[in-house]
């Protein structure tokens, strides 16, 4: 059985970890992605807003997937093809990108203040409809 080997990281700061793991605004954004837009695809990553390069994508899923953010499963209707999942852990950021939104919503100009309006509304709620539809989707494929 192999062992699996422990990240080596500049410091043993739990922010740097979480900095390590999500250092970047593409990371995030998939996540985003797979959280609100309910987004599985990498054709449906590619058709965000924000324009992610076809090999920054690659390497961002495969980055995720390694940290235990993500896992794949072949897709049904064309096993060659693979659908990208958040795992537990994964999903456990959606209080880190709620917060994160609602932050950004009170210092600056953003978009999609339906979803901000919701979040501010009942961020219990927001954050419950979440997981559901997370443990819905994890549920139909065990």
């Amino acid at each position: 059985m192999l062992k699996k080997r422990k990240a080596k990281r500049r410091s043993g700061c739990p922010l740097n970890a979480s900095v390590e793991m999500l250092g970047d605004r593409w990371s995030l954004l998939i996540i985003r992605d797979m959280m609100v837009r309910g987004s599985r695809t990498y054709k449906e990553f590619l058709e965000s807003d924000e324009g992610i390069a076809t090999n920054i994508l690659a390497d961002r899923l495969q980055k995720l997937v390694a940290h235990g953010i993500v896992t794949t499963e072949p897709d049904s209707s064309d096993g060659r093809k693979l659908n990208y999942l958040l795992t537990a852990k994964g999903i456990d950021l959606a209080p880190v990108l709620t917060e994160m939104v609602l932050w950004a919503a009170a210092h600056e100009d953003t978009g999609n203040q339906a979803l901000v309006r919701q979040m501010q509304a009942d961020k219990e709620k927001f954050l419950a409809g979440v997981r559901r539809r997370w443990a819905k989707s994890h549920s139909l494929r065990t």
